[in-house]
C-alpha cells in the first residue's frame, strides 16, 4: 500500500515532443547555421612506418588512413599488367562511438564503405602509371560523430597525397541531409539519425566541382534531393580549401627541413 501511495505522488512524465533541429532563430543542436561545415583540422605524416598517412577531423569525428605502395602485388593472380590496383580496408573502433561496438573490416557496412571509397579513389589516382603494382589504403575511425564517410575520403586523399602518389586532381567529399524543412550541411550524429534525407557528394574542384561520388541513404523527392545535393557540393568546396592549405603547409615544411639538411 505504502508503494502504491508512493508511486502516486510521482509526477507524470509530459509527452515527449519531436526534436527539433533547427531553431526559431536558425540555429542548429550544435549552435550552427544550416549552411555552415563544423570545424575541421588536417595532419599529414601522422604514422611514419607508414608510406603516406593523414588524419582528417571534423568536429568530433576523427578518421586516421595509412596508405602503403605503389608495390608489387602479394597476389600475381590480381595482377594488373596496365594499371595499379587499389585496396581498402575500412573499420571503426569500438570506442568511436558510445555503442561500443567495434566494426572490423568484415563488418557489411565497412566492406560497404571500402568499395565506395576505392571507387572514388581509381577515379582520381593515376593508376596507368603503376602497372603491375597495388596501393593499400586502411582507414581506421577513432572517433565518430557523423560525416564519417566524407572524412574517411578525405584522409585516404591526403594519406595519398603524403605518399607522392600522382592524382588526377585532389578530391575532398561532404555529406548534406533535410531536417525540420532545412538543408542542413555536414550532418553530425544526432542529425544523421533525425530520419530525414542525406546525400553523400565526392567531388574534383579543379575540374568545375565534377562529381565523383553521390549517394543517399534513403528516398527523396527531386524537390529535396536538388537543393541536398547541391549543398553538399557547395561544401566539397570548403573542405576542398582547408585540404588543400594543409597539403602546401605540409610541402612547406618538408621543403624547409630538406632544405636544413642540404646544409
Amino acid at each position: 500500500l505504502a508503494r502504491r501511495r508512493r508511486a502516486a505522488r510521482l509526477p507524470t512524465r509530459p509527452p515527449s515532443r519531436a526534436m527539433e533541429y533547427v531553431s526559431l532563430e536558425g540555429l542548429r543542436l550544435d549552435g550552427r547555421r544550416p549552411k555552415e561545415t563544423r570545424q575541421m583540422r588536417c595532419a599529414m605524416g601522422v604514422l611514419p612506418a607508414a608510406d603516406g598517412s593523414a588524419e582528417f577531423r571534423a568536429g568530433n569525428t576523427r578518421v586516421m588512413c595509412a596508405v602503403h605502395g605503389p608495390r608489387e602485388c602479394v597476389n600475381r593472380g590480381e595482377r594488373d599488367d596496365e594499371r595499379a590496383i587499389i585496396k581498402c580496408e575500412f573499420s571503426q573502433a569500438a570506442f568511436s562511438t558510445g555503442e561500443r561496438r567495434a566494426r572490423g573490416k568484415g563488418d557489411r557496412r565497412s566492406v560497404e564503405l571500402a568499395l565506395v571509397i576505392r571507387q572514388a579513389l581509381e577515379a582520381t589516382v593515376l593508376v596507368h602509371l603503376a602497372p603491375r603494382s597495388e596501393i593499400n589504403v586502411m582507414i581506421q575511425v577513432l572517433q565518430a560523430d557523423g560525416g564519417v564517410r566524407a572524412a574517411a575520403i578525405n584522409a585516404a586523399v591526403l594519406a595519398i597525397a603524403n605518399a607522392g602518389i600522382p592524382m588526377k586532381d585532389t578530391m575532398a567529399a561532404c555529406s548534406a541531409g533535410y531536417l525540420d524543412g532545412t538543408p542542413l550541411l555536414d550532418l553530425n550524429y544526432v542529425e544523421e539519425g533525425g530520419g530525414g534525407v542525406r546525400v553523400h557528394v565526392a567531388t574534383h574542384a579543379s575540374r568545375g566541382d565534377k562529381v565523383v561520388v553521390v549517394q543517399t541513404d534513403n528516398k527523396a523527392s527531386v524537390e529535396v534531393f536538388e537543393p541536398v545535393h547541391a549543398l553538399a557540393v557547395e561544401g566539397c568546396a570548403v573542405v576542398q580549401k582547408v585540404m588543400r592549405e594543409a597539403m602546401i603547409e605540409h610541402t612547406s615544411i618538408l621543403a624547409t627541413l630538406r632544405g636544413r639538411e642540404a646544409l
